[in-house]
């Protein structure tokens, strides 16, 4: 059922131009009519961090090299998963008519919609990569280990499309995972080492960026961009398998539920 799906999706013609179109569609429409226009995909990391950087370095005077940026690569991590998931809960309904009146496949509005956040998550990364190498004072400068970075995001993406694909097919038959995935993402936020010193959250909970793939994902990013070494594959190794586990439910999921989506919404 699960090789079903995507091979139905593999044997489609024009699959590249069809996502990239309708990512760059999903991209624009979020900020049309917006007066900043795509200034605020980069202006929302920017002002989260400025509000935990006050926060955390100047009133509770947290102890982290380099805090602006240790925060500004957490958060742009974190918000690509949130947009991903939160975001897409309800796409089998406000998506109907592109899967109901088109031979499109089920799968394309997903990625499609993944791939649009991953154009604000490309503007965000760019924004890091200068602040971090020509502002900030304690920076590394640029390594050959930030060629990790795409594998990370691969691990990020792969593990919110899995989720997504979970979340709003559960959500034809049980609309109130929308209010119980935002409570979940709230407690998942303060348990991610977003803006802690890392061998606090480690005292804290021992050997949970095991059990959180996110805090592994957002360690294994520093990791490659601000110290200059390797990621840790351990950690790698299992976010991935986290991935890929999510992804296969997802589809089972999207086998079972997301055929029915149409006539349950």
């Amino acid at each position: 059922m699960v090789t079903g799906i995507i091979n139905d999706w593999a044997h489609q013609t024009n699959k590249l131009e069809r996502l990239w179109l309708l990512a760059k569609i999903e991209f624009k429409l979020r900020y049309y009519e917006n007066r900043l226009g795509l200034l605020w995909a980069l202006l929302k990391p920017v002002m989260d961090m400025a509000i935990y950087y006050v926060v955390f370095k100047i009133v509770l005077k947290v102890d982290v090299p380099a805090f602006a940026s240790y925060l500004f690569i957490g958060l742009i991590l974190w918000n690509f998963f949130v947009e991903s998931t939160s975001g897409t809960i309800q796409i089998l309904q406000t998506k109907k008519y592109l899967y109901e009146y088109s031979n499109m496949n089920k799968l394309e509005i997903y990625i499609s919609t993944l791939l649009a956040n991953t154009i604000g998550f490309g503007f965000n990364l760019l924004m890091f990569l200068i602040f971090y190498n020509l502002l900030e004072p304690e920076s590394v400068g640029l390594q050959f280990t930030n060629l990790w970075i795409p594998v990370v995001f691969l691990n990020l993406f792969i593990l919110s499309l899995g989720i997504s694909l979970i979340l709003s097919n559960v959500f034809v038959v049980a609309r109130d995972v929308t209010q119980l995935w935002g409570v979940f993402t709230s407690i998942l936020f303060f348990m991610s080492p977003i803006f802690y010193k890392l061998a606090m959250f480690k005292e804290a909970l021992p050997s949970f960026e095991y059990l959180n793939p996110i805090a592994g994902l957002i360690i294994n990013a520093r990791r490659v961009l601000m110290e200059g070494v390797n990621p840790d594959f351990n950690l790698l190794l299992f976010d991935f398998f986290y991935g890929i586990f999510f992804l296969v439910i997802g589809f089972i999921l999207l086998n079972k539920l997301g055929s029915k989506a149409a006539e349950k919404i």
